[in-house]
């Protein structure tokens, strides 16, 4: 089923309007002359390590460590990452690194 040329511009009007909406209400609701909420600033510091943890979560519940590879590319990108982001505490370097440090392994090393 394809969309007509109004509904596809009333469907990019609509995103439109509700990305807008979502980048420029924190900067209404919270203007630099007033201090946000403590829950907003306790969330700020504690949900970037909370998505983080449950990103490795996330990538790590399928590893099977009785068969295949044993989780092995996954310890060495891990490794990798943590060392990267110890060396040079850039978190683009270090997610970057593990990835392609990963790749390699199980596309390349471990068949």
């Amino acid at each position: 089923m394809t969309m007509t040329v109004w509904q596809a511009v009333a469907t990019i009007a609509v995103v439109a309007l509700g990305t807008m909406l979502t980048r420029f209400l924190p900067f209404l609701v919270f203007p630099d002359s007033k201090r946000p909420p403590r829950l907003v600033e306790y969330l700020g510091r504690v949900l970037p390590y909370a998505m983080t943890g449950l990103l490795v979560v996330y990538s790590l519940k399928d590893v099977q460590f009785a068969s295949g590879s044993h989780g092995i590319p996954e310890a060495i990108a891990i490794a990798a990452i943590i060392l990267l982001h110890w060396w040079k505490r850039n978190m683009l370097l270090s997610i970057g690194g593990g990835t392609v440090l990963y790749m390699i392994l199980v596309q390349f090393v471990f068949l």
